[in-house]
């Protein structure tokens, strides 16, 4: 049978439902090989001129009221919500409005990040053959191996284009080949962080960034404006994904259609044959398609499935958030001007390695074993917010100049682990619905306690090194829940990390797992899911590269 072809028809070789990361990936890998494709986004445009790709729009500013008060990148949390609870004992929800949202916009996710952007390690792939199972958790190997994902981690990382320094890192897995750039500038802040957690036996290197640090792939270098995370790049030194795109829709074979909404993947039963959708004009119709490639996240991919009427058990379940800890310390006489620069320029992975002083405190716990997450060094950087935080009146401008919570304050953030528990899921809310009309998706989410123990046992030594920095004081949080000990406080029940994983776990047992090591259903082999939902555990890196990667993977497994 003739392959259908032609943007223009009905029916078209592979839909992809979410521009971000892992739909971008997939879209250039499809497109370069001839396949059509159509790009459904249900967030807006910013990113770039659809009818003319070499051209990228110039929507993004830095503006902080503009970007993290009047939700420019999406979702708007009163139009489309999400809900929260820690378990069936709160009810059908306890929280209604923004948990945990990642930009729902042209781009996805990576139009918000400060592009940290670390590759596993090669024990993450094997956490149960490595470690032995944890009660209360699931932990399970994935059905690949480091080695089976590297020249995909290093195919993404030439598309992106991606900084860094391969000898810096002593604890980072092997690498086929250098990073396609070299670091970009340090901040000052993490100039003193690293020289004082060096002294603490800690190895701090300059974090792999997915963005421009000398020009790359016809878009400039950074320059280094400070609103990065949580900002959309006003000059485009972020590569990831507006490279992907604008490639894929160059080839010809590429549409992306913004503000529409996929609300049901079509079958007949066996095999996925289209999609329905709603487009800005609120009309709801359907296309069909040879393949669909669902790349919506690890909360919209779960919430599609079920929408569409999918039934394997374990859809939605094994949600997994990296279980913020928070060490910040106040300093006198420094100023780190951390608005200056990428949000985070250096990282340090000793957490993620077991020790003698972390076996000791996992046997206390009563755990079998602990791993934190990598440990990110950073300062606040946005002024609006700081003004927020000082009390009204005569002090609030002697306040703004000293500047104790924003410049004189300097902080690391670990990505701690959080294990794969079956009670922790994304549902569908029986109560609350969207702007148009459809369930919301929600959390039930508590976290295990490997994750608190860990939390505990790390936090106090990040505020070690800020001790060793000169710090007049320190404070640990977390997010979520709080930290014992002085200066700690709590943070709501929510998570607030914007990395969420699991949900459509992938494995090579349909009994245990919803995708295959291609990404593909078990139910429907032509229904492919390229985000972190497949994801088995959830390491303590970043996400993004690895579902990059990933999505690489099952492009070409697709084309081959």
């Amino acid at each position: 049978m003739d392959r259908p072809r032609g943007i223009g028809g009905v029916t078209v070789d592979a839909i992809i439902v979410g521009s971000g990361p892992g739909g971008s990936t997939v879209a250039d890998i499809l497109t370069a090989a001839g396949w059509s494709v159509v790009i459904f986004e249900k967030g807006r445009n910013h990113l770039i001129d659809l009818e003319h790709p070499y051209r990228l729009a110039d929507d993004f500013s830095n503006d902080e009221i503009k970007f993290i008060n009047r939700h420019f990148l999406g979702p708007d949390p009163f139009l489309e919500p999400r809900t929260f609870r820690t378990g069936p004992e709160d009810g059908d929800h306890s929280f209604v409005g923004d948990v945990n949202s990642i930009p729902s916009t042209v781009g996805g996710g990576g139009t918000h990040a400060d592009g940290k952007v670390p590759r596993f390690r090669e024990e993450d792939f094997g956490l149960l053959s490595n470690y032995g199972p944890q009660p209360g958790a699931s932990v399970a190997d994935w059905p690949l191996t480091y080695a089976d994902l590297e020249p995909f981690y290093a195919d993404v990382e030439r598309r992106i284009g991606v900084t860094g320094d391969a000898a810096a890192n002593p604890l980072a897995a092997w690498r086929s080949g250098p990073y396609p750039m070299p670091p970009g500038p340090s901040m000052y802040g993490a100039v003193l962080s690293t020289a004082a957690a060096e002294t603490l036996g800690y190895h701090p290197y300059p974090a792999p960034g997915a963005t421009n640090s000398v020009p790359y792939d016809g878009r400039p270098p950074c320059n280094n404006c400070g609103f990065c995370a949580f900002f959309g790049c006003p000059i485009h030194a972020k590569g990831d994904p507006v490279a992907m795109l604008q490639r894929a829709l160059m080839t010809g074979n590429a549409e992306i259609r913004p503000e529409t909404f996929v609300s049901r993947i079509r079958t007949d039963g066996h095999r996925a044959t289209g999609v329905d959708f709603i487009g800005p004009d609120g009309v709801e119709r359907s296309m069909d398609a040879r393949y669909v490639v669902v790349a919506g996240g690890a909360v919209e991919t779960p919430r599609l499935l079920l929408l569409s009427g999918f039934d394997h058990p374990l859809i939605g379940r094994h949600l997994m958030v990296h279980f913020q800890t928070i060490a910040a310390g106040g300093f006198a006489d420094l100023r780190f001007h951390a608005e200056r620069g990428r949000a985070v320029t250096h990282l340090h992975d000793d957490a993620l390695v077991p020790d003698d002083p972390s076996r000791q405190a996992a046997a206390q716990a009563g755990l079998p074993w602990m791993r934190g997450g990598i440990v990110e060094h950073g300062g606040p950087g946005l002024p609006i917010l700081e003004a927020k935080l000082y009390r009204w009146g005569p002090t609030h401008k002697e306040n703004m100049r000293r500047s104790p919570l924003r410049d004189r304050l300097w902080a690391f953030t670990m990505q701690g682990e959080d294990l794969p528990v079956a009670t922790n899921r994304i549902d569908l809310d029986p109560t609350v619905r969207d702007v148009r009309g459809f369930p919301v998706a929600r959390y039930t989410y508590k976290p295990h306690r490997h994750e608190l123990a860990a939390s505990a046992h790390h936090g106090p030594r990040m505020a070690a090194i800020l001790e060793a920095m000169g710090a007049e004081w320190t404070s640990v949080v977390t997010s979520p829940g709080s930290v014992e000990g002085p200066g700690g406080r709590a943070s709501v029940d929510a998570p607030m990390s914007r990395h969420v994983m699991g949900t459509v776990r992938m494995g090579e047992d349909p009994a245990t797992s919803v995708a295959d090591s291609n990404g593909r259903l078990h139910q429907l082999p032509n229904v492919v899911i390229a985000d972190s939902s497949v994801f088995v555990t959830s390491s303590g890196y970043g996400p993004t590269l690895t579902l990059a990667a990933l999505a690489a993977r099952f492009a070409t497994a697709m084309v081959s």
